[in-house]
């Protein structure tokens, strides 16, 4: 209690308007980065770090949180806008928000994935400060048969979520999880499937895969279509007439959503957040997943689904403050972006641990409560203040739009991994991706198989080491056998429950 108290404390130090200009210029900056295709909010700390050591630790770390929290939720706007996620965590939103697009409510989906987002953010941060000890403590109790079987389920969900193409979202999941295999070993430090180069025992990055799998080969679609007067184009542009009022959603679809699945959502998030190396994406997908398969119309994901946008949104964000508890209590940091923010504390001279939480509670305290303002007034002010040229995006020349998104995004994959290579591959992972989706291949699986494959690998080889090649230890765990439990769950409730049929009805209601 004596800690909370003092977190709330150090909160006092946002009312300077120092620290308050750190913070707005952090997510200013996080959210230019994040809605870029290949510039990441990582991307945005790892280039401001060398300010860290000329100002104080208070805005330091008040801009880090600030640039986290902008950075997960602008991806959504070029997700839903052009079909490309500015960050790997809006791969579910981009499905929907596309869709609402391309029907005329883009400034509709930005204003639910704005809702979610500032939802979920919000309820992150203050699960973050209130439980904090408690989560570190839980976390812990989560060992290696059960992380395996947590991401396994992820897996399973990933291939059967679209009861439609189950056999190509299972080739599209393997093919990720196979690229993922290149480079050096996951355990011991030998290199893999390199054929002999020295560049592929690096491994593949996954912003080359992101940019390839989403920005390349939406060039590569559009251009089929592609729209050569550019006079009746920037005419279309004039003629298009946003309202600030239109990106607020209407009540009556806050209310079909429902708040259940805002806070199911958001302490989704959370507890994901909590598990180092998790990250948003799987936040993001598991919580879509879940929510399609409770969803009372489920029809509606994959042409527009608001509620799979909230889910997705407010996961996501959610996951901003679980991702904090690993690194504060442990110093093991749940995402990136958490990574570098260790790294301005250990510069700062803080340590984590639990330690850190009982003498430094004055410098988290403005930290923490940036996630909050953050995503409470910034992200709905942000989208108030800029929507209107969000969706303008759409309405550049088509030339000019994806000739300068290509640029932008090959630039993007070389500054993330200052390899020509890497580059080049982005270019090839985009040929890849647009095969796939003329075939109706998921990039969206097999995105998450590159990114859920390592740790597959990982906690397989460990548990089974830890066990002398045991596998019973996976039902002898109560976590690993939670995790399998509910994977079961959902493959009864996805694919073998049968939906209950409506019954008939007469003109006077009656049954």
């Amino acid at each position: 209690m004596d800690i909370f108290i003092d977190i709330l404390g150090g909160m006092s130090a946002l009312a300077d308007p120092y620290v308050i200009a750190f913070m707005i210029g952090g997510f200013l900056v996080g959210t230019f980065f994040g809605a870029m295709p290949g510039l990441t909010s990582v991307l945005a700390i790892a280039l401001l770090l060398p300010i860290t050591y000329t100002i104080d630790v208070v805005p330091a770390l008040v801009m880090c949180a600030s640039i986290f929290m902008a950075g997960m939720y602008s991806g959504s706007i070029t997700a839903t806008t052009i079909n490309i996620p500015g960050a790997p965590s809006s791969m579910m939103t981009a499905i929907e928000g596309n869709a609402l697009m391309k029907k005329g409510f883009g400034a509709n989906a930005l204003g639910h994935a704005a809702l979610g987002s500032m939802i979920g953010g919000a309820i992150g941060a203050v699960l973050l400060m209130a439980f904090m000890p408690i989560a570190a403590e839980l976390s812990l109790l989560i060992r290696t048969p059960g992380k395996f079987s947590l991401v396994l389920f992820a897996l399973v969900v990933i291939v059967i979520v679209d009861k439609g193409n189950i056999a190509k979202g299972f080739v599209a999941t393997l093919l990720g999880v196979m690229i993922a295999t290149v480079g050096i070993d996951v355990l011991q430090p030998i290199p893999r499937f390199s054929f002999g180069t020295e560049t592929l025992v690096e491994g593949i990055d996954i912003m080359p895969l992101v940019i390839g799998a989403f920005a390349i080969s939406e060039v590569l679609m559009q251009s089929e279509n592609w729209k050569s007067n550019l006079s009746s184009t920037l005419e279309q542009a004039r003629d298009l007439k946003i309202r600030r009022r239109d990106f607020l959603p209407p009540r009556a679809e806050i209310r079909e959503i429902g708040l259940l699945a805002y806070l199911r959502a958001s302490f989704i998030g959370y507890g994901i957040g909590i598990l180092p190396g998790a990250g948003g994406s799987m936040a993001a997908f598991v919580s879509y997943a879940m929510a399609r398969s409770s969803s009372k119309t489920p029809e509606q994901y994959g042409s527009g689904s608001r509620e799979g946008i909230a889910s997705a949104e407010a996961a996501n964000n959610s996951m901003c403050g679980g991702a904090f508890v690993p690194m504060l209590m442990f110093g093991i940091p749940g995402d990136p972006t958490t990574a570098i923010v260790l790294g301005v504390l250990v510069i700062n001279g803080l340590q984590p641990g639990p330690r850190l939480l009982e003498n430094q509670a004055e410098l988290l305290g403005p930290m923490l409560g940036s996630l909050f303002f953050s995503a409470l007034v910034l992200i709905p002010l942000t989208l108030w203040l800029f929507g209107p040229w969000f969706i303008k995006i759409v309405s550049i020349p088509k030339g000019l739009l994806y000739t300068g998104i290509a640029v932008v995004a090959l630039v993007g994959s070389y500054v993330a991994t200052y390899s020509i290579f890497q580059m080049s591959l982005a270019v090839l992972f985009g040929i890849l991706a647009y095969f796939m989706r003329k075939q109706n291949y998921s990039t969206v699986s097999m995105l998450l198989g590159f990114i859920l494959g390592p740790d597959l690998e990982e906690y397989l080889r460990r548990a089974l080491s830890l066990n002398d090649g045991n596998p019973v230890v996976f039902l002898t765990n109560p976590d690993s056998l939670f995790f399998l439990a509910l994977t079961a769950l959902f493959v009864w409730a996805i694919l073998i429950r049968k939906p209950k049929r409506a019954m008939p009805r007469t003109e006077s209601g009656e049954i």
